[in-house]
């Protein structure tokens, strides 16, 4: 099982047109985690989430997501407080997003270490990020887990920075640094890694490789992936040809297509994932790259299954890239 860990909330999206614009909100399902761990569950991958939901509807809608897409759901506590919410603005292209979020005493950040698992029996990957990292108590309690499934597991994360949540940038930067170093995946866009270390992304990609990851990817939307490893240069792959509608979701389904890729050719082990050739990283990149794209063409977090993808698992050649 690769089992994601972290946030599920509602995304309250604008459904109106005109002068509605900003006053009608559709109600989908979100969470970067939530969004990859669903998306993984779609691509036919053994996928389970650990959160936290909420008994009220939305955490039934939440539920209902999960089940819908195969995705195990033995980890998931619940509670009596609301679900989280937020609020996306959108701007003057489908790229240009901004969030507001509705969090404070909620159900899913009140995820503990009693929570846990409490053996690893069954799971192969651990993945984190995004939302819950900034919370408490759900981002130490993840942070635990992390050092507990380090070296036995293959573990990925995607910072998925959100600002507007981060209270001490000093901490919440050297939990992201902490967690990094105990990775072997890591996908951070351009703008993360920016927002993470100011400067070129590269030479945080290279710093958390020197630190331990052993695969770094920079998403650049639509510049393409680029993956830094420490026994190879740089391998980049171009964006997948997409119809953009909504960006909303992609980099989490990007996550989920890494992962899938993996587990379809029997590399999500820590030493395979340490020995992936410059075409293995290349193979990997292109359909993770295609799954985002497919992602992106329609509204919402709604991210393809299997079959809307071309190839076959443990095909090797490269899918989807011109």
């Amino acid at each position: 099982m690769i089992l994601v860990c972290g946030e599920a909330l509602i995304d309250l999206t604008p459904d109106g047109i005109g002068v509605e614009a900003d006053t009608r909100y559709r109600p989908l399902p979100g969470g970067g985690p939530f969004n990859t761990a669903v998306a993984l569950g779609r691509l036919g991958a053994p996928a389970g989430f650990l959160g936290r939901l909420s008994y009220d509807g939305f955490g039934s809608m939440l539920g209902r997501r999960l089940t819908d897409a195969g995705v195990d759901t033995r980890f998931v506590a619940h509670g009596d407080e609301p679900t989280p919410l937020a609020v996306i603005t959108k701007g003057a292209t489908p790229s240009q997003h901004t969030f507001s979020f509705y969090v404070e005493g909620t159900a899913d950040r009140l995820l503990t270490v009693a929570d846990l698992p409490a053996d690893a029996d069954g799971i192969v990957a651990v993945h984190v990020g995004t939302v819950a990292l900034v919370q408490e108590p759900i981002g130490s309690a993840l942070e635990v887990f992390v050092e507990r499934m380090a070296r036995r597991v293959v573990v990925g994360l995607d910072p998925n920075v959100r600002p507007a949540l981060v209270r001490d940038r000093a901490a919440y930067v050297a939990r992201l640094h902490r967690l990094a170093a105990l990775a072997d995946v890591v996908k951070v866009s351009d703008d993360d890694a920016s927002w993470i270390e100011p400067g070129p992304p590269e030479v945080l990609a290279q710093r958390w490789v020197a630190a331990g990851a052993a695969v770094v990817v920079i998403t650049r939307g639509a510049s393409g992936p680029t993956a830094h490893t420490a026994g190879h240069p740089p391998v980049s792959v171009p964006a997948a040809p997409a119809d953009v509608v909504d960006t909303v979701g992609a980099g989490d389904a990007f996550n989920a297509g890494l992962l899938c890729w993996l587990h379809e050719h029997d590399r999500l082990t820590r030493g395979a994932v340490r020995s992936l050739n410059p075409a293995e990283i290349a193979s990997m990149l292109t359909f993770a790259a295609e799954v985002a794209a497919i992602t992106c063409s329609r509204a919402g977090a709604d991210p393809p299954w299997r079959h809307e993808l071309g190839g076959q698992p443990n095909d090797d050649a490269p899918r989807g890239a011109p």
